[in-house]
């Protein structure tokens, strides 16, 4: 019989559970920058594993050398890109030491003012819909100042959190075997073959997922800059790595790669002459772009990651639309990896099931 008293009682572990879960998720909340830093190694880590197998394997390197030889070649890649930015940081320094944000609205007018007369000559009214958008008074360029202090707090904050991912990367690679040991005593031994299995093959999927990845952003990037230095764009090297590293977002990041390197190719060409210069370089930096994507789409996407992940290219396609029509950018990003751990779940605890069978057929 129901009382009064096991009611309470269930009231009060219904409220005791509600409030246990909402301090979990705000504790999560607040160190967000931690686990971030988690995530971000244990990334590095899975692309540092072969490479640390292969010092260990091929050189014969020690346990702990082989570590440290691992991360400073993260250290020089790392440190590789940002010598890259140098000389674009520099020479925008040098226009920005004396920032005169009246020239930057002045040249940027001058462009405004060059697509409506293009557009005029081509008999689209372009004044009346600029007039009733008075886009010119909604612009205020006096943000710049604002925006380059926020900029340089970013880069001492990305100093501090490129130190701590590099410390908990060394730690990641250099004591996994004691973290599998410790992961043993944790696990209940009806189970322990098979989610040791599964942590296994996890473990190598995606560090072939991640090493791939990088693989297709690596050639992205070649192409991105063949094309960009073809048609004489500004800094063409980092537009490459900024839109390569967009890249890293299914179907979307390449449509605001296209965007921003038609922006940053016309703002390199401001005061030139619009019809003759600064569209027709847009028009081809695009089409180059669209190539580029079509050959990654059709070629280099579908081969590495089908080859990394043993999945057919159809069912990825579908697992990352899924995805992002339930999750929006962030579970375009992470669909394929967590798609890859949940198949290998499957096939360890449910390996009869018809349908996990025809999905893991290949791992």
């Amino acid at each position: 019989m129901i009382t009064s008293k096991i009611i309470a009682n269930g009231i009060l572990r219904a409220i005791t559970t509600i409030v246990l879960v909402a301090l979990s998720l705000y504790f999560l909340y607040q160190i967000q920058s931690v686990l971030i830093y988690l995530i971000v190694a244990l990334i590095l880590t899975l692309i540092g594993n072969p490479i640390l197998d292969f010092f260990k394997r091929r050189l014969k390197f020690k346990h702990v050398f082989a570590t440290i030889a691992t991360l400073l070649i993260f250290v020089f890649i790392i440190v590789g890109f940002i010598m890259m930015f140098i000389p674009l940081i520099s020479s925008q320094g040098q226009n920005l030491s004396l920032l005169n944000t009246t020239e930057i609205e002045k040249n940027t007018l001058q462009l405004i003012n060059q697509i409506s007369s293009f557009l005029e000559s081509h008999n689209i009214d372009s004044t009346k819909m600029l007039k009733e958008s008075n886009i010119t008074s909604k612009i205020n360029f006096n943000f710049i100042p604002n925006f380059l202090n926020a900029v340089l707090g970013t880069i001492s904050s990305f100093g501090m959190g490129l130190a701590s991912v590099l410390f908990i990367t060394f730690f990641f690679l250099k004591d996994r075997l004691l973290f599998k040991d410790g992961a043993k005593k944790l696990i209940p031994d009806s189970h322990e073959d098979q989610i040791l299995n599964s942590l296994d093959k996890i473990n190598h999927l995606l560090s072939r997922y991640f090493i791939g990845l990088l693989l297709q952003l690596f050639i992205v990037f070649i192409l991105y800059f063949i094309v960009l230095l073809v048609f004489g764009v500004s800094n063409a090297i980092v537009i490459a790595f900024l839109c390569a590293v967009l890249n890293i977002i299914p179907y979307v990041g390449p449509l605001i790669a296209s965007i921003l390197a038609a922006v940053l190719t016309m703002i390199g060409n401001l005061g030139s002459d619009f019809q003759t210069q600064i569209l027709p370089t847009t028009i081809y930096v695009l089409i180059g772009f669209w190539i580029v994507q079509i050959i990654d789409n059709n070629v280099s996407q579908p081969i590495i990651f089908s080859k990394s992940v043993s999945s057919h290219p159809l069912e990825i396609f579908l697992v990352i639309l899924i995805a992002g029509f339930l999750f929006g950018i962030l579970g375009m990003i992470i669909a394929v990896p967590l798609f890859t751990i949940l198949k290998v779940i499957g096939k360890e605890f449910f390996p009869e099931n018809k349908i996990i069978q025809l999905l893991t057929k290949n791992i």
